[in-house]
């Protein structure tokens, strides 16, 4: 049987990336580091870890992969990252009724806050 375990990101900027992403997912840093590799897992071990691996590359819109992050407030979480250095990205087929938000993280990185009350 196979579960995800981690999820790998590309970053340029490991320390800011490793600042953001810790807070917000609410995650610690493995003890083990590296200078181009940092293992985020979840406090209550519970959940995929996200790995941030520091290799240069572009982002390419539309992304290949992203994250949806489930969220019962939506509008307090975006609010919440927009303040960590996320930014939302407008797009113009978001259907007016999506139950998500698109955002980006400090290096462009999308990611969607999707509404888990409905």
């Amino acid at each position: 049987m196979l579960r995800i375990g981690s999820i790998v990101l590309r970053v340029d900027g490991l320390q800011r990336q490793t600042e953001f992403w810790t807070a917000a997912l609410d995650y610690v840093a493995r003890e083990e580091r590296s200078d181009d590799f940092v293992l985020l897992r979840p406090k209550d071990g519970v959940g995929p870890n996200l790995s941030l691996d520091r290799v240069h590359s572009e982002v390419h819109l539309p992304p290949r992969i992203h994250l949806d992050l489930y969220a019962e407030d939506q509008a307090a979480e975006v609010k919440r990252l927009i303040a960590l250095g996320a930014t939302e990205v407008h797009w113009d087929k978001r259907p007016t009724d999506a139950d998500y938000v698109i955002l980006a993280d400090p290096e462009g990185n999308r990611f969607c806050i999707v509404d888990a009350s409905h």
